[in-house]
C-alpha cells in the first residue's frame, strides 16, 4: 500500500518539499511529446498517472489527471483539466474507461510498480504508454563523475524495463527517445550539452534523485562541476556534446497493448 506524505505525496520523494518550482524546469518538450502522441495513437479519452504539473497532457485530447501531491496539482496550468487526487495502485476507474494510458518520469515514484501498472492496463482498452528512463544506461551518463551517488539513487529508483514490460503483458515495445541539445525538460540529461544549467539550485531540486543526497556533499559535487566549468576540464573531456543535436542516454518510451 501507497504510503503519502503531509502533502499527498506517494513513493519515496517528497514534492511537497522539493515540487516548488518544478514547472520552471520541466516543461515538456515538444519533440518527446510527438515520441508520445504517436506511441497513443489514436485514442482520444487518455489517463495520465503520476500527471505532476501536466507535462506531456495533449489539449487535443480528453485527458484525466491523477496526481497524489497537493504542491504538484497546485502548478497545474488553469488551461488543464484538475487532477483527480488519487494513487497509481488504486485507480477510481471503471474497467476500459479509457482509450490509453499514459505516465511520464513517475513510475519510479510508485511504491507497488505491478499495482500500478496493473492498474493502468485494467482502466484502458488501448495502449498503456510509459516514459521512463533505463537504469542500466544511467550511470553512462558523464554527471556520473561528478555526482555519482545521485545517479547511483537513479539507478536503484528507476526500475528495470524488464519489470516494467513483464508487468504490463501482452504485445510491448521499447523504443529509445533521442534527448534535443535544447531540451525543456529539465531532467539530468537534459543538460548533456549545457552542463552550467546543473549549477542552478533550482535545476537540481527539480531533479528528485538530487533530494536524496545529503546538502553538503551535492554541494561538493556542483563545486567540483564549476571549478572544471572554469578550468576547461570539462570542455576538453566532453565539450564535443555541445555540439552534438540529440543525445541517445537511458530515457525509453514503453508501449504495451493488451493481448
Amino acid at each position: 500500500m501507497s504510503e503519502r506524505r503531509a502533502d499527498g505525496s506517494a513513493g519515496d520523494a517528497d514534492y511537497g518539499t522539493i515540487g516548488t518550482g518544478y514547472a520552471d524546469y520541466r516543461r515538456p518538450d515538444p519533440r518527446i511529446a510527438e515520441v508520445i502522441s504517436r506511441a497513443l495513437g489514436d485514442a482520444r479519452t487518455v489517463v495520465n498517472v503520476g500527471a505532476g504539473a501536466g507535462s506531456y497532457e495533449s489539449e487535443a485530447l480528453r485527458v484525466t489527471a491523477v496526481e497524489p501531491s497537493a504542491s504538484m496539482r497546485a502548478q497545474r496550468p488553469a488551461h488543464l483539466p484538475p487532477a483527480v487526487d488519487a494513487v497509481a495502485e488504486r485507480l477510481p476507474f471503471a474497467d476500459g474507461e479509457f482509450d490509453a494510458a499514459m505516465t511520464t518520469f513517475s513510475v519510479h515514484q510508485w511504491s507497488d510498480l505491478g499495482a500500478g501498472l496493473r492498474e493502468m492496463r485494467r482502466v484502458a482498452r488501448g495502449p498503456v504508454v510509459v516514459l521512463t528512463c533505463d537504469p542500466a544506461l544511467v550511470r553512462d551518463f558523464w554527471l556520473y563523475e561528478y555526482a555519482p551517488l545521485v545517479l547511483d539513487t537513479e539507478a536503484r529508483r528507476y526500475p528495470a524495463v524488464r519489470d516494467v514490460t513483464e508487468a504490463l503483458g501482452g504485445t510491448v515495445a521499447v523504443q529509445p527517445v533521442p534527448i534535443p541539445a535544447d531540451c525543456t525538460d529539465g531532467f539530468n540529461e537534459a543538460y548533456y550539452a549545457r552542463p552550467e544549467r546543473l549549477l542552478d539550485p533550482g535545476a537540481r531540486q527539480a531533479c528528485s534523485a538530487w533530494s536524496f543526497v545529503d546538502a553538503a556533499l551535492a554541494e561538493q559535487y556542483t563545486d567540483r562541476l564549476r571549478r572544471d566549468l572554469v578550468s576547461g576540464a570539462w570542455d576538453e573531456h566532453h565539450g564535443a556534446l555541445r555540439g552534438q543535436p540529440r543525445f541517445n542516454g537511458s530515457l525509453v518510451l514503453i508501449r504495451a497493448l493488451p493481448a
